[in-house]
């Protein structure tokens, strides 16, 4: 009996032997070898199965029986090896083909980003102003009522400091508003430095307004102002001309017009022909033709004494342009609403230099 379970165990081997090999042979791909060492020589293969049957023979056919056993399982192993290893070289060239990188293709392009068209103008009014002798100079976005009206001539009873104009921050201890101009700076530029003063003012202001094509209640506005002796009008309009020549070239015609501001005697309304419709008429320019840029004038003497200075001596001009109203101009864009929009496709058309419709972005 036990000379007859021997012999089974060893025509066993034989058997799975053939199966083992026929299987090795057939194998194509590495995922299908490591299903064959699973089921053949793994821990819950079938040579381990056979192994653990070995207790069953009598003591003395147990040596025997098991090196038999485990030379099979040895013999296996070794042919299954470099069957193996041919596989898994192919499936590496098999992949490394399909992922091959065809250098001749052309290469996607990055995206890269871009200045903003604001920051873009303001970096042109800087370089613009400094060929003429003036200087950039930044101020506070929150200020305080007293350099955002009283030392501009803006008295408590002025509509410019109601609340329906202008955003104010509660504060108990003191008047704190989001700045309505960046004309504050005049004053605390005068007041730290002696005639002659040259600054551009670049940065935002902030109104209580309702928003329209040309209208928006968080802006950019330029603020510009020279003093010293002898300063007339004619500086103001010469200085104010070459802006226009330099942004918008020399077939833009200009219009002054007499308008009132509280920091400026005389005041004047600062215009140019609208480059949109070429000025026969647009939702942007109200079907005038012409659209205001700011307003401008000469220093009123009250501005000049309440920084300490002798408006018998010292003369000086001031100006306030709005830089979204620039850009609209020089590049055609018909909606002042949009530079805040976030549109990534308006603001891409805008970076590839080309005349852009705000109504018409897709």
């Amino acid at each position: 009996m036990k000379t007859q379970e021997l012999h089974g165990l060893t025509t066993e081997i034989d058997e799975l032997r053939d199966e083992a090999i026929a299987r090795l042979d057939a194998l194509d791909s590495s995922a299908r070898a490591t299903d064959w060492e699973r089921e053949f020589v793994g821990p819950k293969g079938k040579v381990t199965a056979l192994l653990r049957r070995l207790g069953a023979l009598p003591a003395e056919q147990r040596p025997a029986a098991g090196r038999a056993a485990q030379a099979f399982r040895n013999e296996l192993e070794s042919a299954f090896r470099p069957v193996q290893e041919r596989l898994h070289r192919e499936d590496l060239a098999r992949r490394l083909s399909d992922d091959a990188l065809d250098i001749t293709l052309p290469g996607r392009q990055p995206l890269v980003g871009t200045v903003h068209p604001v920051s873009e103008m303001i970096d042109e009014l800087i370089e613009i102003f400094a060929l003429l002798g003036f200087r950039a100079v930044f101020g506070p976005e929150v200020e305080t009522g007293r350099y955002n009206f009283d030392l501009l001539n803006i008295p408590a009873d002025h509509p410019a400091r109601d609340v329906w104009d202008t955003i104010i921050i509660d504060d108990p201890e003191a008047e704190l508003v989001l700045r309505t101009h960046t004309s504050p700076m005049q004053a605390r530029t005068m007041e730290r430095s002696k005639p002659p003063i040259r600054v551009i003012v670049p940065g935002k202001a902030f109104r209580f307004e309702a928003q329209d094509a040309s209208h928006e209640w968080q802006f950019t506005q330029l603020e510009g102002l020279a003093v010293d002796t002898r300063i007339t009008m004619t500086d103001l309009k010469g200085v104010l001309q070459e802006l226009a020549r330099q942004l918008f070239g020399p077939e833009r015609r200009i219009r002054f017009r007499c308008d009132f501001f509280p920091f400026v005697e005389p005041g004047v309304e600062f215009a140019v022909d609208c480059a949109i419709c070429e000025g026969k008429g647009c939702r942007v320019c109200k079907h005038t033709g012409w659209l205001e840029m700011g307003g401008a004038g000469m220093v009123h003497p009250n501005v000049l004494r309440g920084v300490g200075y002798d408006p018998d001596v010292y003369t000086g001009f001031a100006f306030g342009l709005g830089i979204e109203r620039l850009i609209m101009m020089k590049h055609g864009v018909d909606d002042v609403r949009a530079f805040a929009a976030n549109d990534i496709r308006f603001l891409r058309r805008f970076a590839a230099g080309t005349c852009v419709s705000a109504l018409n972005r897709g």
